[in-house]
């Protein structure tokens, strides 16, 4: 089974579930209409094309600060606690069936590399963004991996850091990271796609007392 490296904090750390959240009451926007979306995980409800209005506003902050050609393309972002548990337990199970040496503790911090468990489950405050970069047509760029690649399918290349991909995949995240992070988001170092602001692995990221997004 692949393997965290060794300096990275995974979202089931008590260092990110122990902080405590001060929700802002902040509401759900749609991002349809205002940045790209995808609809590969576009649900009945259309759920997955809402953010907190902060996170959207920053977002389209982002989108001015990347060069002509280059364009956010948001595949998901709000998830209801439900579709949350059914994403998590599964990943958990496939683990535990692949990898049957491991106990239920370790199956349950492996699953936390690639999905957040629901208690601490930044999508479903609205606060986390599943994205990545296009051209003016739609078309993606090369970035290492499809977006949602867990660490068995790509062999670790959907770390952020990961070594294990060309050139040109190691430029566009880093234009990616140059356009978010000026803007308020932090990433999540295991998935190259998955930035944040206001949950709780924000706040333990940028030092904040708190986090300003619960579950909606």
């Amino acid at each position: 089974m692949w393997q965290s490296p060794q300096d990275v904090v995974l979202i089931s750390d008590p260092r990110v579930t122990g902080i405590l959240v001060q929700e802002c009451g902040e509401p759900l926007a749609d991002v349809r209409g205002r940045l790209r979306v995808d609809d590969r995980l576009a649900d009945d409800e259309g759920a997955y094309a809402h953010l907190r209005s902060g996170l959207l506003d920053r977002l389209e902050r982002a989108e001015r600060l990347l060069p002509d050609g280059f364009h956010l393309l948001v595949v998901e972002g709000y998830r209801p606690i439900a579709t949350q548990r059914r994403i998590f337990d599964g990943y958990r199970a496939e683990l535990q069936a692949a990898f049957p040496e491991i106990s239920p503790d370790e199956a349950y911090i492996a699953a936390s590399r690639y999905v957040s468990p629901v208690e601490v489950a930044p999508h479903t405050a609205g606060a986390a963004v599943d994205l990545t970069l296009c051209d003016p047509d739609g078309v993606e760029y090369d970035m290492g991996t499809q977006v949602n690649d867990n660490p068995e399918q790509s062999g670790g290349a959907c770390y952020t850091n990961a070594p294990n991909v060309s050139a040109d995949a190691r430029a566009n995240r880093k234009l990616l990271a140059a356009a978010l992070e000026p803007s308020g988001l932090v990433n999540y170092p295991t998935e190259w796609w998955h930035w944040s602001y206001g949950d709780r692995y924000w706040a333990m990221t940028t030092g904040s007392p708190h986090a300003i997004y619960g579950p909606v």
